[in-house]
């Protein structure tokens, strides 16, 4: 039976720990963006409280449950619950003086999706799962938020278009295993695959690097 361990324990022995500010930036970012799509969506404060919490939560949701790492974080911590919300709530006061939000939009959800990439990762190592099972942690934790997103937003996940995406995070959660295994530090291979992963994303936005297109058109007879 594997042991129950709260991700959010393992920051106590540190608590300015760089996997500390990671999951804090990544749930605000998360929850920023999460409202600003139910605002596109012309939404109540209610939606954008509730998409604002599935999309900074949701991801590490699935990713326990799928793991059986029990008791979920959030309801050990509830403050991090009110962080969410709040972030989500503060965003509709926001918005309306960011200029060019669509670009705030992508910074956010590019911070959310390399952090929590990191986050599952870790998370697996620590429960002593095999390396495709930590691979797959991070990848699920880092693009399963953003995909019940816009799910409920009732959008095309980013997740499945043409621009990298998933990609990234598969690449973030390789290399923190290299990093790992070459016996880097925690929050050095931590930072420096935020920084990595981080510039890979807003690149891919950039230059629109996309990965190859499977089209079938034709018609069954």
């Amino acid at each position: 039976m594997l042991p129950s361990v709260s991700l959010l324990d393992s920051f106590q022995a540190s608590q300015f720990s760089v996997m500390l500010v990671v999951y804090l930036v990544a749930i605000t970012a998360e929850a920023m963006s999460g409202a600003l799509a139910a605002g596109r969506r012309n939404m109540d404060i209610f939606g954008v409280a509730v998409i604002a919490f599935v999309t900074a939560l949701g991801g590490g949701t699935l990713r326990d449950m799928v793991l059986g790492h029990y008791p979920l974080g959030w309801t050990q911590h509830p403050e991090y619950v009110y962080l969410v919300i709040s972030a989500g709530l503060l965003t509709t006061v926001l918005a309306p003086h960011m200029h060019r939000i669509k670009r705030v939009f992508l910074l956010l959800d590019a911070m959310g999706l390399v952090a929590f990439s990191l986050i599952g990762c870790n998370v697996a190592l620590e429960l002593g799962y095999p390396t495709v099972v930590v691979v797959i942690s991070g990848m699920l934790t880092g693009i399963s938020g953003g995909i019940l997103r816009d799910v409920l937003c009732n959008q095309v996940p980013v997740v499945f278009r043409r621009e990298l995406y998933a990609s990234v995070s598969l690449a973030v959660c390789l290399l923190f295993l290299g990093l790992r295994a070459l016996d880097v530090g925690l929050n050095l291979a931590t930072a420096a695959c935020f920084a990595i992963g981080l510039a890979l994303r807003l690149l891919a936005i950039r230059f629109a690097w996309r990965l190859p297109v499977f089209s079938y058109q034709q018609r069954w007879e």
